[in-house]
C-alpha cells in the first residue's frame, strides 16, 4: 500500500459513550483501514458522552473517505464532523500584511502618513536610487503566474494558482525574511504578461516567474530581463537547475566521478529540462543528451520545433538518435523532469557503472525511487517521503536574499553556479552518503550560504 501523507490529514469529531475502550477500537479500526493515527484529543467529557477529536493521515482523498466510513461502523460511535486539515490551513489565505511601525497617536500617523510621508516621497523623486532604502521595494518580490502550468496540475488558471503563489510567498518569508506578493494574471498572452509585469515592477526589488508554461515562459523571461532594471528569476527553470546541479555535484562525489567526465541524459525538454541542461553545460558536463516526445534531440533532426532545435544545437555531441533506452546506454546520469513511468529498471542496468538516477517528476516520478535504488548507486526524487528530495526551497529564498542585499539589477549564470556550489558544500564530507547528497530545506545554513554566494557578502547572522 502507498504511504500515508499529511497532505491528506483529517480530523474526525466523534461522539461516543463515556467509555475509553471505544476510543481504542476507533484507533484499531483506523489502523486496519490503512490510516495512521497522529493525535487523539478529548474535547469534552461528561457522564453521558465523550467528544473526541481523532486526527489521522491517509493516502489520498478517496482513502480518507474510506477511513471515515470504517470509523462510522464502530459500535457506539457517531462521526459528528470531518475536517480536512489541509483545507483548514488555507482558510482565509496563508499570508497577511503587517505594519512594521507603531500607529499609536497623531505623531505616529503624521510621520508614517501625511504630512511626513510627503518629505520621503520628494526625497525619492530627487534621488530615485533611495527607493530601495526608504520603501519596501528593497525587500519585496513579485511572484507572478498566469496559472498555465501549476505544479503537476496543468493549466488550471490564475484563481486556482493563488494558493500555490501564497505558499511561495510564505516560504520566502520563512526562509529568507523576504516580503513576497502573489500576482496572478488573468491572461496567457505573452505581450500582456510582459506589459503587466513591466507596469508593476517599480514596486518590487525582484520578479519571480512561477508556473508559466513553456515555451511562453522563455520569451517572457527574456523580454523582462532586457527591459527591467531588477532581477527576473524563473524558479521552474533556474531554481530547479540550481538544486539539481548541487545534488549532482554531491552525487558525483559519492561515486567518485568528475563532472567533466560524465555523460548525462535529461528526460524532458520543457522549462526545467532546458535550464538544467544550460547550467550543467556551464558547470562543465561535456556530453548531455536530451530526450523528449520526439526522441533523443539531435541537431541533425530538421523536424524539431524551434525551442527544441536550439536545445539540440547545444547538446548531444555524438548525435544519438532514438528512444530513451538508446540514449541511456553507457550514460552515467539520468535526470528526469518529464512524467511518470518513462524509465524502466532494466535500462539502468545498461548505464555506466555506479549510475546516478534523479527521477524528479512530481508527484509520480519517472521510476519508483525504491525500485531505482536496487540498480543505481545514488537516487534522488522530488518527493518528501524518500531520501534526497530535490526541492526548489533550497534555492530561491537565498537567491533573492542575495539579490536584494546586493541591490542587483540582474541575475547571471555565474551566480546560479555559485548558488549550486554553496548548497552542495552545506553537506560535509562526514555527512555525505548515497542517501544524503542534499541538505534539508530546514537547514539554517542553506539560505545564508546561497545569499552570500549570490551577493558576494558574508552570510547574515
Amino acid at each position: 500500500m502507498a504511504a500515508t501523507t499529511s497532505s491528506y490529514s483529517i480530523t474526525m469529531r466523534l461522539h461516543t459513550a463515556p467509555d475509553h475502550a471505544v476510543v481504542g477500537r476507533v484507533a484499531t479500526t483506523i489502523s486496519q483501514a490503512g490510516g495512521v493515527v497522529t493525535a487523539i484529543d478529548v474535547a469534552e467529557s461528561s457522564h453521558e458522552r465523550l467528544v473526541v477529536d481523532v486526527t489521522c493521515s491517509a493516502i489520498d482523498a478517496g482513502h480518507a473517505e474510506q477511513v471515515r466510513a470504517a470509523v462510522e461502523e464502530v459500535d457506539g460511535v457517531e462521526v459528528h464532523k470531518v475536517s480536512d486539515r489541509t483545507f483548514l490551513l488555507h482558510l482565509g489565505g496563508k499570508i497577511e500584511v503587517g505594519s512594521k511601525v507603531p500607529l499609536r497617536n497623531r505623531d505616529d500617523l503624521s510621520m508614517a502618513y501625511t504630512p511626513g510621508v510627503g518629505r520621503v516621497s520628494m526625497a525619492i523623486h530627487d534621488n530615485p536610487d533611495d527607493v530601495r532604502r526608504l520603501t519596501i521595494k528593497g525587500n519585496s518580490v513579485a511572484v507572478v503566474t498566469d496559472g498555465s502550468a501549476v505544479l503537476g496540475l496543468g493549466n488550471i488558471g490564475p484563481g486556482a494558482a493563488l494558493p500555490v503563489m501564497e505558499g511561495k510567498a510564505a516560504l520566502f518569508k520563512r526562509f529568507a525574511d523576504i516580503d513576497a506578493w502573489p500576482i496572478c494574471l488573468d491572461t496567457q498572452d505573452t505581450d500582456e504578461i510582459v506589459r503587466a509585469v513591466q507596469l508593476i515592477a517599480p514596486g518590487f526589488g525582484g520578479i519571480n516567474l512561477e508556473d508559466i508554461a513553456a515555451p511562453r515562459c522563455f520569451e517572457i523571461e527574456a523580454r523582462l530581463r532586457e527591459t527591467l532594471d531588477i532581477p527576473v528569476f524563473h524558479d521552474d527553470q533556474h531554481g530547479t537547475a540550481i538544486v539539481v546541479t548541487a545534488a549532482l555535484t554531491n552525487a558525483l562525489r559519492v561515486v567518485r566521478k568528475e563532472v567533466t567526465d560524465v555523460r548525462v541524459v535529461v528526460a524532458g525538454a520543457g522549462a526545467a529540462g532546458s535550464a538544467i541542461v544550460t547550467l550543467l553545460l556551464a558547470a562543465g558536463v561535456p556530453d548531455v543528451v536530451v530526450w523528449d516526445r520526439e526522441g533523443c534531440l539531435s541537431a541533425d533532426d530538421e523536424t524539431l520545433p524551434p525551442a527544441k532545435a536550439e536545445l539540440a544545437a547545444r547538446t548531444n555531441p555524438r548525435r544519438v538518435r532514438g528512444d530513451l533506452r538508446t540514449g541511456l546506454a553507457g550514460a552515467d546520469v539520468f535526470i528526469g523532469v518529464s512524467g511518470p513511468g518513462v524509465l524502466q529498471a532494466e535500462w539502468i542496468r545498461e548505464m555506466a557503472a555506479d549510475p546516478v538516477v534523479f527521477a524528479l517528476a512530481n508527484p509520480d516520478p519517472e521510476i519508483d525511487p525504491a525500485l531505482a535504488g536496487q540498480f543505481a548507486a545514488v537516487v534522488a526524487s522530488g518527493r518528501s517521503d524518500y531520501p534526497n528530495q530535490i526541492n526548489n526551497v533550497l534555492a530561491f529564498p537565498g537567491v533573492f536574499r542575495g539579490l536584494l542585499d546586493a541591490r542587483a539589477h540582474e541575475i547571471t549564470e555565474e551566480m546560479l553556479l555559485r548558488a549550486a556550489r554553496a548548497i552542495a558544500l552545506v553537506v560535509t564530507d562526514d555527512e555525505l552518503n548515497p542517501s544524503f547528497i542534499i541538505p534539508s530545506v530546514f537547514h539554517p545554513d542553506v539560505p545564508k550560504a546561497v545569499a552570500a554566494a549570490i551577493s558576494g557578502r558574508p552570510p547574515r547572522d
